[in-house]
């Protein structure tokens, strides 16, 4: 009698915990053994002996890795890209001043030729 009873509530320590990973995953909190614990109630000694709880954590914590290492690499990606038009605009506005300068010469010269024939 004592045996089921300890498994019942072992069980419902399982369920408790995979329900709290499942809300920080839908919540997109941390998911580490603090969380879980506070989230379910469940002992942490509970948590850190439980393999399959253990295992869950582990993926979860790998992916929110993952998805951060994207979220820089794109970040990454955007702020080299801004680099590039930076880059280019500077480009044609070096471009655009010399010609600028080199029409000015060109005007000036010929206003030059015009007072010279009046």
């Amino acid at each position: 009698m004592k045996l089921n009873t300890g498994r019942r509530e072992s069980d419902e320590a399982r369920r408790k915990a995979k329900d709290a990973i499942e809300l920080l995953k839908k919540e997109e909190k941390a998911i580490n053994l603090s969380s879980i614990h506070k989230q379910s109630g469940v002992s942490r000694s509970f948590l850190y002996e439980n393999v399959e709880i253990r295992r869950m954590i582990r993926e979860c914590r790998s992916s929110e890795i993952d998805s951060e290492m994207n979220r820089r690499a794109k970040y990454d990606k955007t702020s080299r890209s801004k680099e590039v038009i930076i880059e280019a605009k500077d480009r044609r506005i070096t471009k655009l001043e010399a010609e600028n300068r080199k029409l000015k010469k060109e005007l000036k010269h010929i206003r030059g030729l015009l007072y010279v024939k009046e």
